[in-house]
């Protein structure tokens, strides 16, 4: 009884790409995104009971929703609405099915007449297998009502032109196996490319145009080219590895990979995509960080409360710091001279000298820590705990919280737009990508992403 009782206790303790949906194979899937929408359309909310894929011959292809009930509150961005996996083929367009409309009038609200059937909306296009798609969906609110009592949903249908390459962004979904592909610029998903099982961390490699990800349930490394959005190779690791975190050395030779499964790194040399060596490091490692100067790189195990130090030219392990409970990442400052670490079960952030390995300071912040990020412009500390719906900001010198960002959820990872001056917030709750200028210090776009997202990279980060 034990044993079984221990057995759904790790389970339940497992990522969910052990519990998610597998890879694409011989089907292809479809996610509709509709655009804000016009102001004259403030005084309307409807909800969707079906929207379905069309095929050639008329059969309809139910979609899951993700957004059942479209209102003015909800629709000021764009949002995702649904998504599905469809069989390959040719198809005519979608159709919609809604149940409910409500106008608001001079003294109060009014039921809009519906349709009893699905509404088609014709838009010709191929699905081939194992490609991801998007469309953008616009609503035309006057022609979606008529004499003042009737709706009708209407929507043109697009698929959003791929900005160019310096607009790029990236997030990884463990849950549905893709990457949300994201144009910077103006705060707009615009592709999705599918993955092999449990993508998780990325290494962004501007130099060559590639992003490495680790798919973790698979124990191997996809590599994307950005100009085609393709998974264009891929660099098998070890039966039980699972490549979890990566990350690629300041002079673009190697890729260190973090191996949850069998707690070692990986070295793989970037020219010929081999592993050239591994090396064993603490138990639980979970992510890895590399000092600006390329010669070290440290690994925090969250399970055996150590950090691994290693040194990049020997490929070689230095040495292993006890620290406190459930180590998760660390950043560096500006000067580098600093190493900050947060912890799942302890309410303390260290405060490291990366050169000589010793203890500057502990402060106390809140236990559980999830994420953090140094803007090395300021040197300023951007931290966010699980189940928490803020983002607080710290001062390095006091480590006293000096601004705080609302963001309504868990922020599990952070990165900087040194371009644009923004920082990216990836929200687990409400599964979101979140982009917050830097010295306003306020949420300004949101994008809808996948299932259990948990990375995020954009061109020109720092």
């Amino acid at each position: 009884m034990l044993s079984v009782l221990f057995i759904f206790v790790l389970l339940g303790c497992q990522p969910a790409l052990l519990r998610g949906r597998l890879p694409l194979e011989d089907e292809g899937e479809a996610f509709l995104y509709v655009d804000p929408f016009p102001q004259e359309a403030e005084r309307l909310r409807f909800k969707v009971e079906m929207i379905s894929a069309v095929a050639e011959g008329g059969r309809e292809i139910p979609l899951s929703l993700v957004l059942k009930e479209l209102k003015p509150s909800e629709m000021r961005r764009q949002r995702l609405v649904a998504s599905g996996i469809l069989p390959t083929g040719r198809y005519i367009g979608f159709s919609f099915k809604v149940n409910k409309a409500i106008l608001k009038v001079e003294d109060g609200e009014a039921d809009l007449l519906v349709p009893e059937t699905p509404v088609r909306i014709e838009f010709p296009f191929n699905v081939s297998k194992k490609r991801g798609y998007i469309f953008s969906l616009t609503f035309k609110y006057s022609e979606s009502i008529s004499g003042g009592f009737s709706f009708s949903p209407v929507f043109s249908i697009t698929v959003p032109a791929k900005p160019i390459r310096s607009f790029l962004g990236y997030v990884t979904n463990q849950g549905s196996n893709n990457i949300t592909v994201f144009d910077k610029r103006y705060g707009r998903v615009v592709g999705v490319i599918p993955t092999r099982r449990g993508p998780s961390g990325m290494a962004l490699d501007q130099r060559l145009g590639r992003t490495y990800v680790a798919s973790s349930g698979d124990d191997l490394i996809e590599i994307i080219d950005i100009l085609s959005g393709e998974v264009i190779d891929r660099i098998k690791l070890h039966v039980g590895d699972r490549p979890w975190e990566l990350a690629i050395t300041p002079d673009g030779k190697y890729l260190l990979v973090v191996n949850k499964g069998s707690n070692t790194v990986s070295f793989i040399e970037i020219f010929s995509m081999l592993e050239v060596n591994r090396v064993n490091v603490g138990n639980g490692a979970n992510s890895i960080l590399i000092h600006p100067n390329g010669i070290r790189a440290f690994v925090f195990n969250s399970l055996s409360n150590t950090l691994s130090v290693l040194d990049i030219s020997n490929k070689a392990l230095v040495t292993t710091l006890t620290i406190d409970s459930g180590p998760l990442r660390g950043q560096f400052n500006r000067r580098g001279d600093r190493l900050y670490v947060i912890y799942e079960r302890s309410p303390y952030v260290t405060i490291l000298d990366p050169r000589t390995l010793s203890v500057l300071k502990r402060f106390s912040v809140r236990t559980g820590m999830r994420s953090i990020k140094v803007d090395t412009g300021t040197d300023l500390v951007y931290m966010g705990k699980g189940n928490d719906i803020l983002v607080e900001v710290y001062d390095p010198s006091s480590f006293v919280s000096v601004d705080s960002i609302q963001t309504g959820g868990s922020i599990i990872y952070m990165t900087i737009d040194g371009e644009e001056k923004n920082i990216y917030f990836l929200n687990s709750d409400r599964k979101s990508l979140m982009v917050s200028n830097l010295v306003r210090k306020k949420i300004v776009t949101e994008m809808d992403v996948g299932e259990d997202p948990y990375w995020v990279v954009v061109m020109g980060e720092r």
